[in-house]
């Protein structure tokens, strides 16, 4: 009795690589990455930025209030950038409103870029972003809550890639000593933000508010923590200069003038 031989490798893959293409085709063009602009956070990063088609968390680095506002000026700032365009508007939605809307304007995202959702609980608050998500017309949608499983993270990456919409999820502190980030979740990329000292001026007052920005995970790539300065007004974040040549560094026309108020 023969023994049949054995299929060629080609003929078994091209099926499988065919079914790949008609997947891809079906779900249309990708939302592209949206970069810093920061060469060391960039490189970083395995999609180059913030995945414009995927699932984003975010928590204070503590339950205090100054680090909060760091978050939520943070996710404004990247919201702000992923809706540049005039045409362009942002879903935020929360339990509670306790948005400072002056802050939020001066990292760039004002009133008119803004479509503020509130529900009662946080089922009611991830149904909203999952509505909002799957619409696919909007630059971005945030969400905050203190309490995500990894089923509701789940189906929040299915409806950004759905949708091609960025989701920032903020995983406010349920108790003081634990952190959100601790348990699993599907997202893409979590970050974690505090305060950090900030730069001294040659005149007294209060410099440009600096930011512990921490990478705690990410899809294929490592975890990695810079300090950075917070937003000016058109979301863009920056490096501190050195303590060396502080005085001396070239800055960017609007950095003073942008200094950023506590949002609540």
């Amino acid at each position: 009795m023969s023994v049949p031989s054995s299929l060629p490798a080609s003929s078994a893959a091209d099926p499988i690589a065919k079914l790949r293409e008609a997947v891809v085709q079906t779900r249309g063009p990708s939302t592209p990455s949206l970069p810093f602009g920061i060469g060391l956070m960039d490189e970083r990063l395995a999609s180059g930025g913030v995945d414009g088609a995927g699932l984003h968390e975010f928590a204070a680095a503590s339950s205090s209030l100054n680090d909060d506002a760091a978050v939520t000026l943070f996710l404004a700032g990247i919201a702000a950038r992923f809706a540049a365009d005039a045409r362009q508007t942002v879903c935020w939605a929360m339990t509670a409103f306790d948005l400072y809307a002056p802050g939020l304007e001066q990292v760039g995202l004002g009133p008119d870029k803004l479509l503020y959702a509130q529900g009662r609980k946080d089922v009611d608050v991830l149904a909203i972003a999952e509505d909002a998500l799957r619409d696919g017309s909007l630059a971005c949608v945030i969400a905050e809550v203190k309490s995500a499983d990894m089923t509701a993270t789940r189906r929040l990456q299915l409806a950004a890639s759905d949708g091609q919409t960025p989701m920032l999820l903020y995983r406010r502190h349920r108790t003081r000593d634990r952190c959100p980030l601790s348990s699993p979740s599907s997202a893409m990329t979590r970050w974690r933000i505090g305060c950090a000292p900030s730069e001294r001026l040659p005149w007294p007052g209060v410099g440009r508010a600096h930011w512990q920005v921490e990478l705690v995970r990410q899809r294929n790539g490592d975890p990695f923590s810079l300090e950075l300065e917070a937003c000016d007004a058109k979301g863009r974040l920056a490096l501190p200069a050195t303590s060396g040549d502080r005085a001396a560094a070239p800055r960017r026309a609007d950095a003073r003038d942008s200094a950023i108020s506590r949002a609540a």
